[in-house]
C-alpha cells in the first residue's frame, strides 16, 4: 500500500501546486497562500474533529515542527523563483528535499533490494529533471559572452542557494510528518496545516500582500481554496504511505509530484513540455515500476 498512498500523495501535491501556481499568475503568490493555506487547515482540522479519534501529544508536536518547515520552505522557494533562475532554484529543491529524508531512513537501518534501489535512484533523477523549467533568460542579450558569464553567476549561485535552502526545508517537512505520523492520520495532518498557516499567513501579513479575495476573480479564488484543500489531503496520504511501508520509498514516490504539474500543464493549459521534462517523466516511470517490482 505504500506505493498506492505515495503516488496519491503526489498527484494531490501535484494537482495542488497546479493550482496555486495558476492562482499565482493572477496575483502575489503570499495573497493566494492566504487562502489557500486556511482553506486546507479548516477543512482537515474538521475532519480531524469529526474522524480523528484522541491527539497524542508526543506526535502532534512533531506535526508542528513540520507544518513550520514545510511553510518556511515555500515561502524561501517562491522568494527563491523570483530572484534566481527557475532552472536551477526548481531542481536543486527538489533533490535536496528528497535526499535528505532518504539518507536518514538509510542511516537508520532501512535496506530496501536492488530493484527498489535502482527506482529509487531513476526516480531521483526523473525528479530532477521534470522540475527544469524553460523560460527566458535574465541576462542582457546586448551583452559581449564573458559579461554574460559574469552577470550569470551571481543569478545562479542564488538559485542553488535558495533550492538548498527551501530543499532542506521541505525535507525536514517530510521527515517530520513521518515521525508525527504515530499519533494517527487526520490530527498530524491537521496540526502541521495549522502551523504552516500561520507561517505563511505572518509572512504575508509581514510583506503587505492583501488578500487573494481583494480584486480577484472567482476563479482564482476557486483555485486558491482548491490547492488548500487537496495539498491538505497529500499531507495525510503521505503520511499513510509512511505508515504502511518504509519511509524512503514513501519520500521518493511522493516527490513525483512535479511530473504531474508539469502533465496537467500540459492538458490544462497547453503548455509546451521540454524534451528533458518528457524524458523526466519517462524515467519516473521506469523508477515506479522498479520500486513496485
Amino acid at each position: 500500500m505504500v506505493v498506492v498512498f505515495g503516488l496519491v500523495a503526489a498527484v494531490l501535491y501535484g494537482s495542488a501546486d497546479f493550482l496555486g501556481g495558476a492562482a499565482s499568475r493572477r496575483a502575489r503568490a503570499l495573497s493566494v497562500l492566504t487562502v489557500s493555506a486556511p482553506a486546507g487547515a479548516i477543512i482537515i482540522l474538521a475532519a480531524a474533529l469529526a474522524f480523528g479519534g484522541p491527539a497524542r501529544v508526543a506526535g502532534l508536536g512533531w506535526a508542528l515542527a513540520g507544518g513550520a518547515a514545510g511553510g518556511a520552505g515555500l515561502i524561501v522557494f517562491y522568494t527563491g523563483l523570483a530572484a534566481g533562475p527557475m532552472s536551477v532554484v526548481a531542481p536543486v529543491s527538489a533533490l535536496v528535499s528528497t535526499v535528505l529524508p532518504v539518507s536518514v531512513a538509510l542511516v537508520t537501518g532501512e535496506r530496501p533490494g536492488l530493484t527498489v534501489y535502482l527506482g529509487g535512484l531513476a526516480c531521483l533523477a526523473a525528479i530532477v529533471l521534470v522540475s527544469m523549467e524553460g523560460g527566458a533568460s535574465r541576462r542582457p542579450a546586448a551583452q559581449p559572452g564573458a559579461a554574460r558569464l559574469r552577470s550569470a553567476r551571481p543569478g545562479a549561485v542564488r538559485g542553488v542557494g535558495y533550492g538548498v535552502a527551501s530543499g532542506l526545508a521541505f525535507g525536514l517537512f517530510f521527515l517530520f510528518l513521518r515521525y508525527a505520523g504515530a499519533a494517527g492520520v487526520l490530527w498530524p495532518a491537521a496540526v502541521s496545516r495549522l502551523s504552516g498557516m500561520i507561517i505563511m499567513v505572518g509572512a504575508a501579513l509581514w510583506v503587505g500582500a492583501p488578500p487573494a479575495w481583494r480584486g480577484t476573480s472567482q476563479r482564482v479564488l476557486a483555485a486558491a481554496i482548491a490547492s488548500g484543500l487537496l495539498d491538505a489531503g497529500a499531507n495525510a496520504f503521505y503520511i499513510l504511505a509512511t505508515r504502511a511501508g518504509m519511509l524512503g520509498m514513501a519520500v521518493v514516490l511522493t516527490s513525483l509530484y512535479p511530473g504531474v504539474t508539469v502533465l496537467l500543464a500540459r492538458v490544462l493549459l497547453g503548455e509546451r513540455m521540454r524534451a528533458v521534462q518528457r524524458a523526466g517523466l519517462c524515467l519516473a516511470a521506469i523508477g515506479v515500476v522498479l520500486v513496485t517490482a
